[in-house]
């Protein structure tokens, strides 16, 4: 599966917090599922909720959830498309919840979950019987797709809370 690592990535790449502590962010997989497509292929989709934890956290989640939606319209463009898809695909708690301005900076633990679909075609190798190559097919751009390099930067109040490189590719 590509998608655990590819906002992995993006994440650290558009926060300053986790680029000096990569290490605050982890990740699991659960109620993963394998979907054969029903096609003759061995070809599947893996379907599967991402959840990622970042501990420590003292930014608002603002900061996280741009670079998300981000990366999620370039890599699971779906979520934008079906209205039951939009309310339930992605999800987060944070514990523990401060209500209180003067605690804003304290370390906080952020959960964020996100159901995945990842598709895995698998073609005969010519010239090997009975080998594959499998390939991982990438989502179709959507009609918002920014298609060039771009640098990004997000403020929050009048403060800059991130920046990253943007690279469509």
């Amino acid at each position: 599966m590509l998608k655990p690592a590819s906002l992995r990535d993006a994440l650290v790449a558009a926060l300053p917090q986790l680029q000096q502590s990569p290490g605050n962010i982890r990740f699991t997989i659960q109620r993963g599922r394998v979907v054969n497509t029903g096609t003759p292929s061995l070809s599947w989709e893996y379907r599967y909720t991402l959840s990622l934890v970042i501990a420590d956290f003292t930014d608002s989640i603002d900061a996280v959830t741009v670079p998300l939606l981000v990366w999620a319209r370039r890599h699971q463009p779906d979520l934008f498309d079906h209205a039951e898809k939009r309310e339930q695909a992605i999800r987060f708690d944070i514990a523990p919840p401060s209500t209180d301005p003067a605690a804003a900076s304290q370390p906080q633990q952020l959960a964020i979950e996100i159901d995945l679909v990842e598709a895995v075609l698998a073609r005969p190798r010519e010239g090997s019987p009975g080998a594959f190559d499998l390939i991982y097919k990438p989502e179709p751009p959507g009609q918002l797709d920014i298609a060039q390099r771009q640098l990004w930067e997000l403020f929050l109040f009048g403060e800059k809370v991130a920046e990253w490189n943007y690279d469509p590719r």
